[in-house]
């Protein structure tokens, strides 16, 4: 009963929290760490205990498998070597650095110090993520932020381990400890985690191609595979955390080719949700052990001040020993590939550190013979809320000020069109190409394709003079009303008990699904319109686009010609960059952009929209 109630009080504080994260500005970590520990001092909160073992092997490898499916491996490839800088090099450089000045101050043996500078060192796998993608960071940062913290728990973790074996408190896995040997352990760790990792991704990418084809069979294999790959190579004295990272990563580049789309639907949606209330719940757990960490470093024979003094020197040598490694590598970068060597964002990631669970959970790891373990548990803890507090507050105000900001939507958008646009072109090939089909259905699907393609242009520009909805916005909010009748009425049979609910719920599932499907941008559409595509963002890729130009000497009109003619509405203005014609966009009845294309053979187009300067080729059907 307590157990069941402890888990309700958790889940409702952390959408409490959640809702006031919202309302407030602030991010989800921060608040939750404070109502944790405001609760940790009322006398009805029970001490929650953080065990390492629940934390390592229970709460991480779901996290890290969340964040690993939904991380571009691509993205990871790209940015490989500033993430192994980040990862390995900066783990070891901040483990050491610690390590250096508690030898110094508290005379701790250098192996456990080092252990516990190795505690510290590791972000958080999920708060400077989760910051970052509240404020809007660049992608490239935001990768790279990733892909640090999906990695460099496998960095530490291994080089405490290591360092407690060094300083004889627990067995080592590599006999004597010497430099060799613990670069052995390390590759060993590395290499044997992905090895591990690969495996695991083959067997289930395997499964779900032959056998899985209801979500939620694919669902339960999902929820096994982070454990599938960190228990056994856990086992084998690899990296569990590595051989998670790499499932999850194969895992999510692979699953549009061998899922079926509900299934990564269900996927998704079931991982979102176990997500968030895993990370927040964390956040949470962190704040509850303020009271009863202070509560046992009062026993210590060291005193307040020393205690004192090694917690807030740990936390400022942890935020200084970040900027001291990360600038000397973007100079590096910065004379090799010029293009690269942003300061801005070299200080917004030096600033990104946020620690979280792994730290207090390594450190809970520490033997009970550990010299002043209470101390070294309560540094631990000083800097996870310390650098979430003072990091996790500035990080939006510094990115602000620095002026690194995220992706243009309106860029996105553009670059989403044109992507649906090759996909479109793909897929009525296919179409042109069948022939065991009648004509109104292939009419029914080509209207279709080109439907969903034109949601994704009306989505740019401003509407017409005479146009209070575009189409897409049109069809969205009247096929809604209409989807909210037909399920007012399917559960009025329901209610009155003249249906069987098998058959009612296969019925409410097609709307849901319908529903579902229905691209509801509004806010989005809002924030598109408002930014500004810059000329110099998009290249020319073909040679009609590259003799076209961008601008004409022929004066613009405010409207489509033929369309006033005709009396009817248009969305968007396009200008035929040989001979200046303004017709109306593919999202408008008349389309006469493209039928003057037809008619005259003239190649490349532009949009005249407010704060777009895009064109398109006709001929090669290409963007520049």
């Amino acid at each position: 009963m307590e157990i069941a109630i402890g888990l309700l009080a958790v889940a409702a504080t952390v959408l409490v929290g959640a809702w006031a994260s919202e309302r407030t500005g602030l991010p989800t970590p921060l608040v939750l760490i404070l109502v944790g520990i405001i609760g940790s001092y009322l006398p009805f909160v029970p001490e929650v205990a953080l065990s390492p073992e629940v934390v390592l092997f229970g709460v991480l490898p779901p996290l890290l498998y969340a964040a690993a499916i939904q991380t571009s491996l691509v993205d990871f490839r790209a940015n490989r070597a500033a993430i192994l800088m980040l990862s390995v090099g900066l783990v070891l450089f901040t483990a050491l650095g610690v390590g250096v000045f508690l030898w110094w101050l508290l005379g701790l043996p250098f192996g456990v110090a080092f252990a516990v500078g190795a505690i510290v060192a590791p972000p958080d796998a999920v708060a400077a993520t989760a910051v970052g993608r509240q404020i809007g960071l660049p992608r490239r940062i935001v990768s790279i932020l990733e892909g640090e913290s999906l990695v460099n728990d496998a960095t530490a973790l291994v080089s405490l381990r290591t360092a407690l074996a060094a300083a004889g408190l627990v067995a080592s896995s590599v006999g004597e400890v010497t430099f060799g040997a613990v670069v052995v352990d390390f590759l060993r760790a590395a290499l044997g985690g992905v090895a591990v990792g690969l495996l695991v991704a083959v067997i289930v990418d395997q499964v779900r191609r032959r056998i899985s084809n209801d979500a939620t069979f694919d669902t339960v294999l999902s929820f096994m595979a982070p454990f599938a790959a960190y228990v056994p190579a856990e086992n084998l004295h690899a990296s569990g955390v590595i051989a998670v990272v790499t499932t999850g990563l194969v895992l999510g580049h692979k699953s549009p080719r061998s899922q079926p789309g509900a299934s990564r639907l269900s996927e998704r949606i079931n991982w979102r949700s176990v997500q968030f209330l895993l990370e927040n719940a964390v956040f949470l757990l962190i704040g509850l052990q303020a009271f009863y960490v202070l509560d046992r470093v009062r026993a210590s024979e060291l005193s307040t001040g020393t205690i004192t003094a090694a917690a807030l020197g740990t936390l400022v040598l942890v935020l200084l020993l970040r900027p001291a490694w990360v600038f000397p590598f973007k100079a590096l970068s910065r004379r090799h590939h010029p293009e690269r060597g942003r300061w801005a964002a070299a200080a917004v990631i030096s600033w990104a550190g946020m620690r979280g669970v792994v730290t207090l959970a390594a450190a809970q790891l520490l033997p009970a013979a550990t010299p002043h373990r209470d101390v070294l548990i309560l540094i631990a803890v000083v800097v996870t809320i310390g650098t979430l507090l003072l990091q996790g507050t500035t990080l939006p105000a510094l990115a602000r000020r620095l002026g690194v900001r995220g992706p243009n939507p309106r860029e996105d958008a553009l670059q989403a069109a044109t992507i649906m646009s090759a996909a479109t072109r793909a897929g009525l090939a296919v179409l042109d190409s069948e022939t065991n089909i009648d004509d109104e259905t292939r009419k029914a699907l080509r209207e279709r394709s080109e439907d969903r393609l034109n949601q994704l242009w009306e989505r740019l520009g401003r509407r017409g003079a005479d146009v209070s909805e575009t189409p897409s916005e049109q069809y969205r909010r009247v096929r809604m009303e209409m989807l909210d009748a037909e399920r007012e009425t399917v559960l009025v049979l329901r209610d009155e008990g003249r249906a069987d609910h098998e058959v009612l719920r296969v019925v409410l599932a097609a709307l849901d699904l319908e529903e579902t499907m229905l691209d509801r941008v509004e806010d989005h559409e809002e924030r598109i319109r408002e930014q500004m595509l810059p000329v110099e963002a998009i290249d020319a890729p073909c040679e009609h686009l590259e003799d076209a130009g961008l601008t004409t000497d022929v004066a613009l009109p405010g409207a489509c010609a033929e369309c006033h003619v005709a009396g009817t509405s248009w969305v968007h203005l396009r200008l035929c960059l040989e001979c200046g014609h303004v017709g109306c966009c593919n999202s408008s009845s008349g389309r006469h952009a493209d039928a003057h294309f037809r008619e005259t053979g003239h190649p490349v187009m532009r949009s005249i929209e407010p704060g777009e300067s895009w064109r398109w080729c006709y001929v090669d059907e290409l963007l520049g």
